[in-house]
C-alpha cells in the first residue's frame, strides 16, 4: 500500500486541557500528532526507540515515551505535556526546582525529566533515592545533570509538602 491509500481516521485527544480532533494514518505516532499536527514542539524526539525519555507524557496519568504509541492508540486519552503542567504565567514546583538547582543545561531532556518526576511525586509525595533513581533511569542527559535532578525532585518534593504547587513564573525568572 502506498502512502496515499492508508485511510486517515479521526481522533479525539485532550492535550494540556484543550480538546482536539485530529486525522491521522494509522500508523502515525503520537509524538508526530503532538509536534506536527498540534505544534507542541516540547515534546521532543531523540531517539525514535523509546529508551531516552525525551518524547515521554503522561498519558492518562502514565508516564508513556510518545514515540512508541501509535495516534490511534491514543484516542479519548488525556495527555499532558510539560506546557500543560501549570496554569498559564505559572510554573509547576517541579520546573521551579529544576531552575533552583540549575538542572537546565542544554534543556533538551527537561520536558520528559520534569514529567517524570511530577509522576514520580503524584505517586509518592517523599520517595527515596532509590526510587528517585529509577524513575530517572529512564531519560538520557546529555549533560549528565542527574546529580542535579535528584536534588531537584527533594526541592520539589518539599514545595510541594507544603502546599507550594505552582509559582508566578515573573517571580522565578526575575
Amino acid at each position: 500500500m502506498s502512502d496515499d491509500e492508508y485511510p486517515l481516521v479521526k481522533i479525539r485527544l485532550r492535550v494540556d486541557g484543550k480538546n482536539y480532533e485530529v486525522y491521522v494514518k494509522p500508523y502515525e505516532r503520537l509524538i508526530d500528532v503532538l509536534r506536527y499536527k498540534l505544534g507542541i514542539v516540547s515534546v521532543r524526539e531523540g531517539c525514535g526507540r523509546g529508551e531516552c525519555g525525551s518524547c515521554v507524557v503522561l498519558m492518562n496519568g502514565e508516564l508513556v515515551p510518545s514515540c512508541l504509541v501509535l495516534a490511534v492508540r491514543a484516542d479519548g486519552s488525556e495527555i499532558t505535556t510539560v506546557a500543560g503542567l501549570a496554569p498559564e504565567g505559572k510554573i509547576h514546583a517541579v520546573q521551579k526546582a529544576l531552575l533552583d538547582i540549575h538542572a537546565v543545561q542544554c534543556g533538551f531532556c527537561i520536558p520528559g525529566v520534569a514529567l517524570a518526576i511530577k509522576w514520580l511525586l503524584d505517586k509518592n509525595p517523599n520517595p527515596s533515592d532509590d526510587e528517585i533513581k529509577e524513575v530517572l533511569s529512564g531519560h538520557y542527559c546529555r549533560c549528565g545533570s542527574y546529580l542535579r535532578f535528584i536534588k531537584a525532585v527533594k526541592i520539589a518534593s518539599k514545595y510541594i509538602r507544603e502546599g507550594k504547587i505552582y509559582f508566578d513564573i515573573k517571580e522565578v525568572i526575575t
